[in-house]
């Protein structure tokens, strides 16, 4: 199986803030429990794949197994935009954004360029993942791409989702891609 996980928490995301790639907190306190949580609730895991960024590699830390870093499972660029609070994004970007998933904020990155190399990323993991469960340690915009591979659905589903940190979405690979679980929390309980 493919298991697909947000990283645990950061300051960042505690403080609403749109964290792409150009900024790179670490785990908060919250978010090194969380990431301790995902590793136990996840014992099968034999595999494990990260973004580069730092919150990624702090929770693949976790599981206690050599980490592949896959570049394609970096957060989506959310260009001039990155850091901003999301209560700050001019209603005029959200509007543009939603309407068209070729529009790119700020010199970024569009949904259909990320799920381009989200699709690419995934397909690579499906015939490993279709014997043993490899988990991708990555984030928000990534997993919504991910799901809509799973689906076999286009890019702007990511506006209609929302993604937990450290939850888990599970990918069955074998016979055919399909979603079996989406942003999974219960393993969080009391952390």
């Amino acid at each position: 199986m493919l298991i697909i996980l947000r990283h645990g928490r950061t300051e960042a995301n505690a403080s609403g803030l749109l964290q792409g790639r150009r900024i790179n907190p670490g785990l908060d306190a919250l978010g090194q429990r969380q990431a301790g949580a995902l590793a136990a609730a996840l014992p099968g895991v034999v595999r494990v794949v990260a973004s580069p960024l730092r919150r990624a590699q702090e929770t693949a830390a976790a599981f206690g197994l050599p980490v592949e870093i896959d570049e394609r499972w970096i957060e989506l660029d959310y260009g001039t935009l990155d850091g901003t609070p999301l209560a700050e994004v001019p209603p005029s970007v959200w509007t543009a954004w939603q309407a068209d998933s070729n529009f790119r904020p700020g010199g970024g990155e569009s949904l259909v360029q990320l799920g381009v190399r989200v699709r690419a990323a995934a397909e690579d993991l499906a015939a490993a993942a279709a014997g043993s469960d490899v988990a991708v340690v990555t984030h928000v915009s990534p997993i919504k791409a991910a799901m809509a591979w799973a689906l076999g659905v286009g890019d702007d589903v990511a506006w209609r989702s929302f993604v937990a940190p450290a939850s888990i979405t599970r990918v069955v690979t074998s016979p055919r891609v399909s979603l079996h679980g989406f942003n999974e929390t219960a393993h969080l309980e009391g952390h």
